[in-house]
């Protein structure tokens, strides 16, 4: 269960900007950013886990979950992490904690770039270095068929995001239901577009922060050994999570938090 204390839509360049806020404000700040065809809800499972010592901050990227999906909206990566910028600032955060699954982790990596004064440390849950380390199937849409498919059809469509076996639970297939097939096509081509442009650990050399990334496995949509590639970058720590798939932040949060919270304990700015 969630310890929700805060939930409330932020207006940013003139679009809603949903946010949730956990935990007491005066601890040290951690941001929790979703990856593709997700919501903060991916982040659920976690929360009561992180809440005792953090400020636990989550927020629907655009065009997903509550926040505004606007129609002429960008959805490049660096236009995405000034707009998370922006919320921070909103919210008086001045040194963060910044954690993300999957694809967020490449908007974590770009939001770092931009605001190195904000971000403390990066923590990364399963997200290859390159598009090199993609091998999951690129999954075909028809939007006509979208509104049609059983519930049985989607969770075979998520499947790659878990360890083989795992049953998705219901509100994950609810909320893929409901994705924006746009927003998903948008965003799943400009991450591709960044991560082409240049890998992650030869963006994240020059910046100098703590990295720790956190690797199911078992995942079956960026080839687990890929994680190796994360070492180029000093300071940087490896776990792996053997028995897990791509989203251990959902299949087992209590194994995932320990590396986290390890992690957060050494690198944490007191909060401001």
């Amino acid at each position: 269960m969630t310890v929700s204390n805060d939930e409330s839509p932020l207006s940013l360049d003139g679009s809603e900007i949903h946010v949730c806020q956990d935990g007491p404000r005066d601890a040290p700040a951690l941001l929790l950013i979703h990856g593709t065809a997700a919501s903060l809800s991916w982040w659920d499972p976690m929360v009561p886990l992180l809440t005792g010592s953090h400020h636990v901050i989550r927020i629907d990227l655009l065009g997903c979950g509550q926040s505004a999906k606007p129609d002429n909206a960008s959805y490049a990566l660096p236009d995405q992490a000034r707009q998370i910028g922006a919320a921070l600032d909103r919210l008086g955060i001045e040194h963060a904690i910044v954690v993300g699954h999957s694809s967020g982790s490449a908007f974590a990596t770009a939001l770092a770039e931009q605001r190195p004064d904000l971000v403390t440390a990066l923590a990364f849950i399963n997200f290859g270095p390159n598009m090199a380390a993609y091998i999951a199937e690129d999954i075909a849409i028809e939007p006509l068929q979208w509104p049609h498919l059983t519930d049985e059809q989607l969770r075979q469509m998520m499947s790659s995001g878990f360890r083989p076996g795992y049953e998705i639970p219901q509100p994950y297939v609810d909320h893929f239901r409901d994705i924006d097939l746009h927003v998903f096509a948008a965003t799943s081509q400009a991450i591709r577009v960044y991560l082409e442009e240049q890998g992650l650990p030869e963006r994240l050399i020059p910046l100098g922060k703590p990295l720790l990334v956190i690797f199911g496995e078992e995942d079956r949509r960026w080839r687990p050994c890929a994680a190796a590639e994360y070492r180029t970058v000093p300071d940087a720590t490896i776990e792996m999570l053997p028995g897990v798939g791509h989203s251990p932040n959902i299949e087992d949060p209590p194994r995932t938090a320990v590396p986290l919270l390890t992690f957060t304990a050494n690198h944490t700015q007191p909060a401001t």
